[in-house]
């Protein structure tokens, strides 16, 4: 489809011959072509959400300091992407970062976050640890979050350098426009 060039002039005559009923036919189809874009509510919700995550300030170990600190500064600015801002209570959030080694009593802590979080809610393992437990493989730590929880997307790295989160966050927002569910809808758990 070839898109013409016009004056502003040329516009604004066709605009009024339109208010007036004027246009008929192939000038009516083709003026409004121009100009009405049509889609489903649902892609543009899913749109919306992918565009304005908010993650939730939340980290257990040595990880949560390295990216999540770097990936609000100038240099890899999460704003680009529509989850700049952070927040403090489960509440306010519908992404979860868990960052760090999980251990057996602080699981039934990070779930009851999780489960304060608003719907539709994502969850994101970043790390070694959260992922798989990393180098711990002993009892006092769980042997990866998704044992007690849904996890959405994997972001591997001890610790993930900035730019792997970056791409953990665009891979959850193509997810999340692509309309594929929440990992706790897609694993039937109560959520």
């Amino acid at each position: 489809m070839e898109v013409e060039r016009r004056s502003l002039r040329e516009k604004q005559l066709d605009a009024r011959a339109m208010l007036r009923g004027d246009l008929e036919g192939d000038d009516l189809e083709r003026y409004v072509e121009e100009r009405v874009v049509t889609t489903t509510f649902s892609k543009v919700q899913n749109w919306a959400r992918a565009n304005s995550v908010f993650p939730l300030t939340f980290g257990l170990a040595c990880c949560a300091i390295e990216a999540p600190i770097s990936i609000v500064t100038a240099r890899y600015d999460l704003a680009r992407f529509g989850a700049e801002a952070l927040r403090a209570s489960p509440r306010q959030a519908d992404l979860i970062i868990l960052s760090g080694r999980v251990s057996i009593k602080m699981a039934p802590v990070v779930r009851r976050l999780y489960d304060q979080m608003l719907e539709p809610k994502w969850v994101m393992a970043m790390g070694a640890c959260s992922s798989s437990a990393g180098m711990f493989a002993n009892y006092a730590v769980v042997q990866g979050a998704d044992k007690f929880m849904p996890v959405d997307i994997y972001v591997p790295g001890c610790p993930p350098r900035p730019e792997m989160l970056v791409e953990g966050i665009v891979r959850l927002q193509e997810r999340i426009k692509g309309g594929v569910p929440p990992a706790y809808e897609v694993r039937g758990v109560a959520s």
